[in-house]
């Protein structure tokens, strides 16, 4: 594992497997934010159904309701490293194949929507197994800056640098943005491909065990874990919220601030640059008050960012309080993601992280409703400030689990493979 000593603290170094590891997903999110900008103005030029165009962004999030949990037991028994490459070996002859359609002139909604549905059944497998390789290549003393350096980077490729190329590719046809797209993820296959880990230690599974059971059995682990099953819950009631604020914020700020398709253009421009920031600043404030300290102030940030964003009707508020808000979900982020690695026994991280990404994904369509729903019984604010209340709630059921010497979980029936790490 290659990690640096700088100034009395490990980080990843640049060199060997991380940088690649580094590279391939930031690759590989450019890739994705190429299509999924290009996916919905293609559906509209196929139809003018709100439903039916709703419908291909609503595929990115059922798989994962379905193979969420079955994703992180596949990715706890496989090579998660081979699993990967092949995995982005398969999307991306799908988006090859899909841009051949596309440039023959026989795209359809139909075929939307099996592509959306059929790359985001692969992501579940994908991410989990890439969640639980990284502790296989940085120490774990370095995992929390492994996390911020991926996720900054992966911001900056979707978030800042890919949106301008979409309208420039569509220019030159519809098919090329899915064509650059199909290239990112072989890219990223080939450099996954190419890692050097350490080989898991894994013991040999019960006879008869099922995936059932084992799915079962990451469930039993996160939940006696205190810290684990809070903070899970703590980040479902994120989701929910930030579900509610998104879902809606198109009205709150060409309607209620009425600052038009600008205004929303320069709040979502605030969040992207808040969350860049925050993946600097994500490991200052892990080092001086702990990961769990880091969870609870990023959340009353961002409660106190809701409550500015829904109670005061000026632009300028709306972007102070987004480019906050970007900034704590990115330290909530990192630090959500790396306190899940080092407390989950290390044959299961797979399943535990499973867990987390299912709570979040479907916490955001449900969000989305309950944004609907606020709005309409409370006014276009609504939706921010019932968001804040959301977040106040994540907050105060982390409070009890604030401490950073918990004992962790481990199997009753000792069928962990490797230690679980404090």
């Amino acid at each position: 594992m290659a990690t640096v000593e700088a100034a009395g603290r490990i980080t990843p170094a640049w060199r060997g497997g991380f940088g690649r590891l580094w590279t391939a997903a930031v690759v590989s999110r450019f890739g994705d934010a190429l299509r999924t900008s290009a996916l919905p103005l293609l559906a509209v030029r196929l139809t003018d159904d709100p439903l039916v165009i709703a419908s291909v962004t609503a595929c990115g999030y059922v798989p994962w309701l379905l193979f969420g949990l079955l994703g992180g037991a596949v990715a706890d028994r496989v090579d998660q490293r081979r699993a990967m490459w092949v995995v982005d070996t398969v999307r991306g002859l799908l988006v090859a194949a899909f841009a051949l359609a596309v440039g023959l002139g026989h795209a359809s909604i139909p075929l939307l929507l099996t592509l959306a549905f059929s790359l985001t059944a692969l992501q579940t497998l994908f991410d989990n197994a890439a969640t639980a390789l990284l502790p296989s290549l940085v120490e774990r003393g370095a995992l929390g800056g492994a996390n911020a350096r991926l996720m900054t980077g992966q911001r900056v490729a979707g978030g800042l640098l890919a949106g301008p190329f979409v309208p420039l590719l569509l220019v030159a046809g519809a098919f090329v943005p899915f064509t650059a797209d199909a290239g990112t993820f072989l890219v990223a296959a080939a450099l996954v491909a190419s890692l050097r880990i350490r080989p898991l230690r894994r013991e040999p599974r019960p006879a008869g065990s099922t995936l059932r059971a084992e799915i079962g059995e990451g469930l039993r682990v996160l939940w006696r874990d205190p810290a684990l099953r809070a903070t899970c819950v703590a980040t479902l009631l994120c989701n929910i919220g930030m579900g509610a604020l998104i879902g809606t914020l198109v009205l709150h700020v060409t309607r209620w601030l009425h600052a038009g398709s600008g205004g929303y253009a320069a709040a979502m421009t605030a969040y992207s640059v808040g969350s860049i920031t925050g993946g600097f600043l994500t490991q200052r404030v892990a080092r001086r008050i702990g990961r769990a300290g880091a969870l609870l102030v990023a959340g009353g940030i961002q409660t106190a960012s809701l409550l500015l964003i829904g109670s005061v009707r000026q632009l300028t508020a709306l972007l102070v309080g987004m480019a906050l808000l970007g900034a704590m979900t990115m330290v909530w982020n990192v630090n959500q993601v790396t306190l899940m690695q080092q407390r989950s026994p290390e044959s299961m991280t797979g399943r535990i992280a499973s867990a987390f990404r299912t709570a979040s994904t479907s916490g955001a369509p449900l969000g989305a409703l309950l944004g609907g729903i606020a709005a309409k019984a409370f006014g276009l604010n609504g939706p921010a400030l019932c968001a804040a209340l959301l977040f106040a709630f994540a907050v105060i059921s982390l409070i009890p689990v604030r401490t950073a010497d918990l004992p962790v979980a481990v199997p009753d029936d000792g069928a962990a493979a490797g230690p679980a790490r404090p």
